[in-house]
């Protein structure tokens, strides 16, 4: 039997913590913040979700790639972030589409935006729904006639491969393990891992600059985008295929990022990577009251030692523990390298070196080569990875439990870190303490740069069932509001959306912002295009 993707939630139904599971994990919440009552409300039923009636209807031109189906216009109602799931466990869906379109192949996807522009509905690009910002909800004004989701899922091929330039030509609607398995003959792989892989796309990743599971060197979609194709309400518009380019601004990072307020990505051409053959990885311990900070010292060092690791995670005591990769007790530094065609001992022997210089324990024995996937699945890096892939599921369970659970993410420059650090940390730690009593706040790099880190702030809170959202909300205003003040980005990889908006308007120069408006209306004049994400349609 085909698996079904939960409506309301993260994955496959079925999967993830049965419900003695998710039982037993209440049960360790309560014992960890002192609190009794964590009671797991049940999984909604499609039978169960009223949805308003479509406000318009496809024409029969187009009626055959449409969906009404209840299920369709729920799962594309929201993405995946903590609000979002809340109100799908509620039952509520306020805002679905008015039916989603399932276009085949780029003529489909034109005749879909060339209707919306005509008719002035609002045109929601949809991937694999994996947002966590408010990315993909069709909140649209009153000024359109209605909203349709346009899910680019049917379009999920490998076109062409250019194993002389490691290069593929691929369409936008493939999801990522669909992607691997279509480029591992070759001996190829796209090398971009995100947490949400399973069920992301390779149009989704590019239209919000996602960032993939390597921590130096490749960290965003950004470095392997060679081509694009995007249709836009006036047009197609592709971009030349090249290694580089000084012709003026890349066309492609006008899009990149843009989050489908200029167009539909249908196409591009990525560059690829052999795939690795030669693991090594080692976990390293920093103890003592300043184990972080001694972790963050030896985390620079590698950052701006040439090294490039594939893996560079830097948990705090908290992150450790709530991960399984350490005990809570030190800071634990996760180090790892891959190669497709030589032998680590040297660049992991350095990369060892440095930590000890900072006050690292490195366990005897610590980052052997491996030829095969082990080094990537045993001891605390193994601990973590299973962790991190599993982490979604999870959530979904802390919110049928009305725990509070969010990650702040964002990047700032190595001489304002520890400033930084402490700031975000003690503004969200004292939001935790007023909105819910007790909680937890943890820290960890995911990504690292020779200028600086990308800190990521998790907070794991008890909740008061049917004010989770209002929490949630002051939460994570008090601690945007304190990664703003205090020099940092609102959004490292996450990308803007809705959720986003109000802190993104602050931090981008304002000739940009208009500049990026008069693109939009050159490119999409009636404004249907994602509205409300990124920028105000005129």
């Amino acid at each position: 039997m085909e698996r079904r993707r939960k409506f309301w939630g993260w994955g496959y139904e079925g999967e993830g913590p049965d419900d003695d599971q998710a039982a037993g994990i209440a049960r360790t919440l309560e014992r960890r913040f002192g609190v009794s009552g964590l009671e797991i409300a049940p999984a909604p039923r499609i039978e169960d979700v009223s949805l308003r009636a479509p406000r318009l209807a496809p024409p029969a031109s187009l009626a055959e790639l449409c969906s009404t189906s209840p299920r369709d216009r729920a799962s594309h109602t929201y993405g995946k972030s903590f609000r979002d799931i809340v109100r799908g466990v509620r039952g509520e869906f306020t805002h679905p589409p008015d039916f989603v379109a399932f276009p085949r192949d780029e003529p489909e996807v034109v005749a879909v935006l060339d209707w919306c522009s005509g008719v002035g509905a609002a045109a929601i690009p949809y991937g694999g729904g994996s947002s966590v910002v408010g990315g993909v909800e069709p909140d649209v004004a009153d000024a359109y006639r209605g909203a349709v989701s346009i899910d680019l899922g049917r379009l999920d091929r490998v076109l062409e491969i250019d194993r002389e330039s490691r290069a593929a030509r691929i369409q936008a609607g493939i999801l990522g393990p669909a992607l691997e398995a279509a480029l591992r003959p070759q001996g190829l792989t796209l090398r971009h891992f995100p947490q949400s892989f399973e069920l992301s796309t390779l149009g989704g990743w590019i239209a919000t600059r996602s960032g993939g599971h390597y921590a130096t060197l490749y960290t965003h979609i950004d470095d392997f985008v060679e081509a694009l194709r995007i249709v836009t309400p006036t047009g197609v518009m592709e971009s030349r295929r090249l290694p580089g380019s000084g012709a003026g601004p890349s066309p492609d990072r006008l899009v990149i990022g843009s989050e489908g307020i200029l167009g539909i990505i249908v196409e591009a051409w990525m560059r690829l990577q052999d795939r690795p053959t030669v693991r090594a990885s080692a976990s390293v311990r920093f103890a003592g009251d300043d184990g972080f900070l001694g972790g963050a010292r030896a985390v620079r060092a590698l950052a701006q030692s040439g090294l490039h690791p594939t893996n560079c995670r830097l948990l705090d005591p908290g992150e450790a523990a709530i991960s399984g990769a350490g005990s809570g007790d030190a800071a634990i530094l996760v180090v790892g390298f891959e190669s497709a065609d030589h032998p680590l001992d040297a660049q992991m022997g350095r990369a060892l070196e440095c930590c000890r210089d900072a006050g690292g324990e490195v366990p005897e024995g610590a980052g052997r080569t491996r030829t095969d996937a082990s080094a990537t699945r045993e001891g605390a890096a193994g601990v973590w990875r299973r962790a991190f892939l599993g982490a979604p599921y999870l959530r979904d369970v802390l919110v049928r439990a009305a725990v509070i659970s969010e990650t702040f993410e964002t990047a700032i420059t190595w001489d304002r870190f520890e400033v930084f650090h402490e700031a975000v940390t003690n503004a969200a730690r004292d939001a935790v303490k007023r909105v819910c009593a007790t909680g937890s706040v943890a820290c960890r790099f995911t990504h690292v740069y020779p200028d600086g880190p990308a800190p990521y702030y998790t907070v794991i809170a008890p909740g008061r069932r049917g004010s989770e959202l209002e929490q949630w909300g002051e939460i994570k205003a008090a601690a945007s509001e304190a990664i703003l003040r205090a020099g940092g980005t609102i959004t490292h990889h996450h990308s803007v959306g809705r959720d986003h908006r109000r802190w993104y308007d602050r931090q981008r120069p304002e000739g940009f912002a208009r500049a990026l408006r008069a693109a939009k209306a050159e490119l999409d004049p009636a404004g249907i295009l994602n509205p409300g994400v990124l920028i105000d349609p005129a």
